[in-house]
This record gives structure tokens, sequence and C-alpha cells, in this order.
């Protein structure tokens, strides 16, 4: 007799079906992609170098949850995390203004290119005109 696999709660069961289809799909993961490469890009452009690394490793967590979860575009998350985001850590680890802009603008121009390939040509990523309120985007804090 063959068991179902459950995980176990304070409210209840849910079977491994059950928590495979709540996995996040690339919609939510790419709300909060957008909303992450915009903190990084303010902190960076603020000097707070630390905070902008700390969200490009959340970035590419996200990625890898991407890949894991919607594995058909595995090979797109790898290749731009790799050819965009790669050359962006190297920009924050040196502190330098000007290859990090010049990354953040190729990984924004290739994202729509990105979006045209699989098919939401109408998906267009856009820096917000402000940076947000809710932290200390300057530099300081350092450990």
């Amino acid at each position: 007799m063959s068991e179902k696999l459950v995980g176990r709660t304070k409210h209840g069961e849910l079977t491994l079906d059950q928590l495979a289809s709540i996995q996040p799909g690339m919609a939510r993961l790419m709300e909060e992609v957008a909303h992450r490469y915009s903190l990084m890009y303010y902190a960076c452009t603020g000097g707070n170098w630390e905070l902008g690394h700390h969200e490009l490793k959340e970035l590419r967590g996200l990625f890898r949850i991407g890949a894991t979860t919607r594995p058909k575009y595995a090979a797109e998350l790898e290749a731009f995390e790799r050819e965009y985001l790669t050359p962006i850590d190297g920009a924050i680890a040196k502190k330098d203004p000007e290859a990090f802009m010049l990354a953040v603008q190729k990984g924004i121009a290739v994202s729509d290119e990105v979006h045209r390939r699989l098919g939401y040509p109408f998906i267009r990523y856009r820096l917000p005109q402000r940076p947000p309120d809710h932290l200390d985007l300057g530099p300081g804090g350092e450990a």
C-alpha cells in the first residue's frame, strides 16, 4: 500500500502536488526581480554598495527559483544571469559607478529583447523615476 506524501502544518496537511502547485510562477517572481533590480540600482547610485550587492544576491536567488519552478525558462535565466548580472556584480565589487551604469542599462535593454523573444513583447521594464522611500539608500552602515 503506497502512502501519499504530505506536509503537515498546524493548520492541516498539504500533498506534494498541492505544494508544487503553489510555487511562484514567473509573473510573481518577475515582480520581485523588478523591485530588487530597482533597489540595487538606487542603492549603488546612492553610494550604498553593500545594499546594492545584497539586492543583487537576492536577484540571483530569484533567478534560481524561476529556473527550478519554470524549467522552460532556465536557459534564458542562466544566460541573463551570466551575461548581465555578473558584470553588474563586478562593477559593484569595484564600486565603479560608470561600469555599473553601463551594465545596468545593458541588462534593461536586453530584458526587453528577452521578453519579446519569449512572446511577451508588452513587458518592458523601466527603472522607477524615484527611489523608494522605505529604505536609506545612501552610504554608511557598513559592518
